[in-house]
């Protein structure tokens, strides 16, 4: 009987007074496949695991071979299998990291046999991301899991024509020992067969280099104590009832550990610096660090500072990282030849683009594809691990696989189709950051009816995200256009950035966009947009970089060009822009400066008949004699101030009148602080976050909000006031200044241990 060997094996560890638990640990074999022996769920043991099983029991002769007999005897009746057949590849010594993947391996290899259907695992990724690497390294720390045979086939699955399942199944049964005159013809007999087999073994079968499910659809055991481990650079999503494996690329400690394994651990240690930067420039991909150690090992008088730097040069980095029949740029090309013609073209093209992420829209522009088109595209290149996503409707390139597209679009496309595709790229993302900017304009607002274009502006909103998102894709598109002479157009493309820059404060590249806007009004000659475009340079360097010296002597330089060319308007900003430079400074000449500045602003503007210019200057005069210690002669002049901006006769745009009343109203509640009066100052700082709601700007408001915690909490509503200081730190969070929003948290843990020292006071 089949089951003799589980009966067999039961009465001698009875005899031996082991339990399972204490065979399995003398033996080496599982405790798992142990119970499976003596269940009959494995009747016919390898020999090599009765062996070891006759050892731990210590069996004389003749028990030892009754126990051989039995396992033989369960065993299916079959020829020897071919010499070799699906034998495993050799495995790599220093393999280094992915603990996390081969534990959740060994998770479901220990979890075949008790579920209904066979397990399978999928491990995908790019190329070079060592899944090979991995699923033999697996294969080797499962061995005890598997008593009955670990087996591999490679399914070459970027070749011109991957082998065929029926082949595939043929190799397969040869390995399980099925002779070649007793294999089915029909494919799916095979399949059947192969899967009846396994139903009966506790087996593991890699099948590596998957081209995509049909392939392998039929080669995946349906029950059984099996494990069937599939790689593939698709994720072969279509399979059911699979785990997914995806891989990424190394962490930098890990990468620079593999070379660091790969050359040894005393020329590691001798330049650790060197093979860190050589980690980083190959990516921290398996594949180009395998090369790479390889590299240095077969030179022995280099240092990884060395090779370092000849991975330096962008243009021969790829072709570099060759070593034998090892080579990057054949992984890659064998990716990229299984791409259809729109994903290679956009492949290709997406090689252009400056920023690391980009969307669907740009892909469009630039391999001239409909939106849906794009979007197919780019999925295939995820799929074949061209190109990675993280997250929904966003990809990037890994940095070895951007310098191969790169290669490519030299290699296959014009040079003139290059430059017109980084116009047609460059154009579209102008135009849009133009329309998008300009919703924040008061004078625009949404795009012109018959305006259309891949993407959606139909809300401010949606204007601020794509102005975001895109930010380091429209800044690149705004530097080439300077350096080819399109000053008008770089003007045009600042000036709709004038609001929203104060929406987006924190950028950190507004001085960037201001500068080349005044260098190009200056390289046409047209001294107003110049002067203009120097203000707006003068607040970047005011707000973003706290450069207030520089600041100070933009603006006056605006002020001289509107004083030359008698823009008394022009003049008056110029002189807001400088007051505003001077706000850090505590000294008491940029304090009479800055009244000066305010005065004179106020008169330019009175001048210029412009009512929302004069409302600036005279909420900045305002805060100028608050900083001069004339606490209440601020005060009163800010309410008189409030009351003149709320006066439907003082007209003007609306959204900037309110936003000067915000201000104002903010200023009053400052002059009550200094005052000690914390309920009026309370009262007029939830006044001002009322008017600023209307057109919100983080930093003002998040700014109130601090101002409004500290009064509330002189006034002992703590609670009230933790959340002001909550909501401003969320608002300094969400726009990256990150200095400010440690300073509140630091109040927020002053309110917390004020309320732990006072509350068993209160208890009493």
């Amino acid at each position: 009987m089949a089951e003799s060997f589980g009966r067999l094996l039961r009465s001698l560890r009875h005899a031996a007074q082991l339990t399972i638990e204490e065979l399995s640990h003398t033996s080496g074999v599982s405790v798992r496949a142990i119970g499976d022996m003596e269940r009959g769920a494995s009747r016919g043991p390898q020999r090599r695991t009765v062996e070891a099983l006759a050892e731990a029991l210590r069996l004389d002769d003749a028990r030892r071979v009754a126990l051989s007999e039995a396992a033989r005897a369960g065993r299916p009746r079959q020829e020897a299998p071919a010499p070799g057949a699906c034998e495993l590849p050799r495995g790599v010594g220093d393999f280094t990291g992915r603990t996390r993947e081969l534990r959740a391996l060994r998770e479901l290899a220990a979890r075949a046999g008790d579920e209904q259907a066979a397990v399978v695992a999928a491990v995908s990724g790019a190329a070079g991301i060592g899944k090979t690497a991995l699923a033999v390294r697996a294969a080797g720390q499962l061995d005890d899991l598997f008593p009955d045979g670990r087996f591999y086939l490679d399914l070459r699955g970027m070749d011109p024509i991957p082998l065929d399942p029926g082949t595939a199944l043929s190799r397969l049964l040869k390995a399980l020992g099925v002779a070649e005159r007793r294999i089915p013809a029909d494919e799916e007999d095979r399949a059947g067969r192969y899967r009846a087999l396994l139903r009966e073994r506790r087996c593991l079968i890699i099948l590596d280099n998957a081209a995509h499910e049909g392939q392998v659809r039929s080669l995946l055991p349906s029950a059984g104590p099996v494990m069937t481990l599939v790689t593939s650079r698709r994720p072969l999503a279509g399979l059911e009832g699979v785990h997914q494996l995806p891989l990424a690329h190394l962490a930098a400690e890990e990468a620079a550990a593999l070379l660091g394994a790969i050359v040894g651990p005393e020329r590691a240690a001798a330049d650790p610096d060197g093979v860190a930067q050589v980690a980083s420039l190959c990516g921290n991909l398996p594949l180009a660090l395998r090369i790479a150690g390889n590299r240095l090992q077969s030179r022995p008088g280099w240092t990884a500072g060395q090779l370092a730097a000849r991975l330096g040069d962008e243009g021969r980095r790829v072709e570099s990282l060759s070593a034998g029949d090892l080579s990057v740029a054949a992984a890659f090309a064998l990716s990229y030849r299984q791409l259809s013609l729109p994903a290679r073209q956009s492949f290709r093209r997406l090689a252009l683009a400056a920023a690391p992420e980009f969307g669907a829209p740009m892909t469009a522009v630039l391999a001239e594809l409909g939106r849906a088109e794009a979007e197919d595209a780019l999925e295939e290149l995820v799929d074949l691990g061209l190109l990675q996503s993280p997250y929904v409707g966003r990809y990037r390139f890994h940095d070895l696989v951007r310098l191969f597209a790169r290669a490519r679009l030299s290699e296959e496309e014009p040079v003139q189709a290059q430059r017109q595709a980084r116009r047609r790229m460059d154009d579209w993302l102008l135009e849009v950051a133009t329309i998008a900017g300009r919703w924040f304009e008061p004078d625009y607002g949404a795009p012109p009816q018959d305006w259309s274009s891949l993407v959606e502006l139909n809300s401010s909103q949606q204007a601020q995200e794509w102005l975001q998102t895109e930010g380091e894709a429209w800044l690149a598109a705004l530097r080439q256009a300077f350096r080819v002479g399109e000053h008008a157009r770089v003007v045009e493309v600042a000036e709709a950035m004038h609001w929203f820059s104060d929406l987006w404060m924190h950028w950190g590249h507004w001085p960037e966009v201001f500068d080349l806007s005044s260098r190009a009004a200056r390289a046409m000659g047209d001294r107003a947009q110049e002067a203009a475009h120097l203000n707006y340079l003068s607040w970047a360097q005011t707000y973003c970089q706290a450069r207030f010296d520089e600041a100070e002597a933009t603006a006056l330089r605006a002020l001289e060009l509107a004083r030359e060319i008698g823009d008394v308007r022009q003049q008056g900003w110029s002189l807001i822009y400088a007051t505003w430079s001077l706000w850090a400074r505590d000294d008491q000449p940029s304090k009479e400066s800055g009244l000066r500045y305010t005065r004179q602003a106020a008169e330019c503007f009175q001048q210029a008949g412009d009512t929302e210019g004069y409302a600036q200057a005279m909420s900045s005069m305002g805060n100028c004699l608050r900083r001069l210690g004339r606490v209440e002669e601020s005060v009163r002049h800010n309410l008189a101030l409030v009351e003149r901006l709320r006066d439907p006769a003082f007209g003007g745009s609306p959204a900037i009148v309110n936003q000067a009343v915000g201000a104002t109203l903010d200023l009053v509640g400052d002059g009550y602080s200094a005052l000690g009066r914390w309920q009026e100052a309370a009262d007029h700082y939830r006044q001002a976050l009322w008017e600023m709601s209307e057109r919100p700007i983080s930093r003002a408001v998040a700014t109130t909000l601090t101002s409004l915690g500290k009064a509330l909490v002189q006034l002992e509503q703590v609670e009230q006031a933790r959340e002001a200081f909550r909501e401003a730190m969320e608002l300094y969070e969400a726009s990256g200044d990150a200095v400010r929003a440690a300073r509140v948290l630091e109040l927020l843990e002053q309110v917390a241990r004020s309320a732990a020292v006072t509350r068993p006071q209160n208890a009493g």
